[in-house]
């Protein structure tokens, strides 16, 4: 089974730099217009509950059934949703937060051991499903840190939090035949399904 952990596409958020994590930004104008349609036709997408999700879903793959799981939201950033790095430079809590590698608890959100948690519990039971049933695709469309929190622990060869990281509208397929055994995934490629 190969499996397809996509990134939405771009957003207003994103062109300028803002933290949205749970916030529910939709695609901009230019973010829809940059997405091409896939090279294959999944019947079923998986996609966080937030709309750009959904959205790239049903432009990279239109006709499929878009199906939201909860636990593969973004990370909530709490008090830094919809502010910039730039906006945020002399905040001490931010600075703070960014100082410990970004990885303490957001005011008012979620730490990314939480975070890493939830993610990877949702995507090892999809994976799970999706063996159990013989698929030979599964397809998620989410977000950079849902990437980065399922990669981190799964995916091989080995790389930090922050290496996995794809752009808007691209991401990683990884070979299921591991999981199995190891409760691991390779990687077998990077895709890229939006124009620059």
């Amino acid at each position: 089974m190969l499996i397809y952990l996509l990134r939405h596409g771009a957003t207003a958020y994103n062109a300028e730099g803002r933290y949205q994590g749970r916030t529910d930004v939709p695609l901009s104008a230019a973010g829809r217009a940059a997405l091409n349609r896939a090279d294959f036709s999944p019947e079923t997408v998986y996609v966080s509950p937030l709309s750009r999700t959904a959205e790239t879903a049903a432009i990279l793959f239109p006709g499929a059934e878009a199906v939201p799981v909860p636990a593969l939201a973004e990370m909530d950033f709490g008090a830094f949703e919809g502010r910039s790095f730039r906006e945020m430079e002399h905040n001490a809590a931010y600075r703070a937060w960014v100082e410990g590698g970004c990885g303490g608890r957001c005011p008012g959100g979620e730490d990314r051991e939480t975070f890493s948690a939830r993610v990877c519990g949702a995507f090892a039971h999809l994976v799970d499903q999706c063996l159990d049933h013989g698929a030979e695709r599964l397809v998620i469309v989410a977000h950079g840190g849902v990437q980065m929190a399922a990669l981190e622990r799964f995916a091989l060869p080995r790389r930090g939090y922050f290496e996995w990281s794809a752009p808007c509208g691209g991401g990683f397929v990884l070979d299921g035949a591991p999981w199995r055994k190891r409760r691991m995934l390779d990687l077998a490629g990077e895709v890229r399904y939006a124009k620059d």
